[in-house]
């Protein structure tokens, strides 16, 4: 099935209708979402991408991602994306919003947080799209960033240092 995505310019403006392949090949600016998702314990839920993947392939990602199909709205994506991935229908808060650009794949990528309870269903992974997944606490995560950077998507690197930055500074005050 071909997909199709809308792109949009540097303030997420739409431009017009392109098939995926050519907006990445072009490198034209569109629209994607990530989910971080966090157990009780506040561990993060990663994937690692399957090895089929055109882009970032065999890397850990963020729990659910994807982009916004055309005509579609973000919040519906990131539901979409979360229901996929992971078969979970999760309330979901939109956190933060990043611009284009290069290590976001030319994605206006947009974050939204779900978290899960004790008593919630787990997360099951498509074996289409995810070929491992598991918990992570934020120390542990940030240790193996730290470690080693390149297992793990470019857009996560992004946007997990600016979540965290974010969360800091808010627990700072």
């Amino acid at each position: 099935m071909i997909e199709f995505l809308d792109v949009v310019d540097a303030e997420d403006r739409f431009i017009r209708t392109e098939e995926r392949g050519q907006v990445h090949r072009l490198k034209l600016m569109h629209r994607a979402v990530h989910i971080f998702l966090f157990d009780h314990e506040n561990r993060i839920y990663l994937q690692r991408r399957s090895w089929s993947k055109d882009q970032h392939p065999g890397l850990w990602d963020s729990s659910a991602s994807g982009h916004v199909e055309s005509g579609e709205s973000y919040p519906d994506a990131a539901r979409r994306e979360l229901r996929e991935e992971l078969g979970l229908e999760l309330s979901l808060e939109p956190v933060l919003k990043l611009p284009a650009a290069g290590d976001s794949g030319w994605e206006h990528s947009f974050l939204y947080v779900g978290r899960m309870s004790e008593k919630g269903p787990l997360p099951q992974p498509d074996p289409g799209e995810i070929i491992a997944g598991r918990f992570a606490g934020q120390e542990e995560l940030d240790r193996e960033l730290g470690l080693d950077p390149a297992h793990f998507s470019p857009p996560f690197r992004l946007l997990y240092s600016t979540y965290r930055k974010r969360t800091q500074s808010r627990e700072a005050r």
